[in-house]
């Protein structure tokens, strides 16, 4: 399973993986509309490997849940809690212009 969410991680410039029904789910996806950002996104709820994936990616972050969690050029930045602080210390955006991710602001 380490694998698939290796592979599925470096799909996109930002792929970030969710539960359809996760309020912080929704909350990253909102602020990465709003940068213009358009990631490939995995509902772990909607996928028939979601749950083992689930697991694969509660290790790698050290917690559950373990949703949202994003991957920027195929690294794992982490979930919601990291993401804001990034974003709010103006060190979002310049990741995602690196990674191809957004062009203008």
């Amino acid at each position: 399973m380490a694998e698939r969410v290796s592979r599925l991680s470096t799909e996109k410039a930002v792929v970030i993986f969710t539960r359809s029904q996760c309020p912080m789910c929704h909350t990253v996806l909102s602020l990465f509309s709003e940068l213009s950002v358009y990631p490939a996104v995995h509902e772990l709820d909607k996928d028939p490997r979601g749950r083992e994936m689930e697991r694969e990616l509660a290790r790698r972050l050290g917690r559950a849940p373990p949703v949202p969690a994003v991957f920027v050029d195929g690294k794992l930045i982490g979930s919601t809690d990291m993401i804001m602080s990034l974003h709010l210390s103006g060190k979002l955006v310049p990741m995602l212009m690196a990674a191809g991710a957004i062009w203008l602001i």
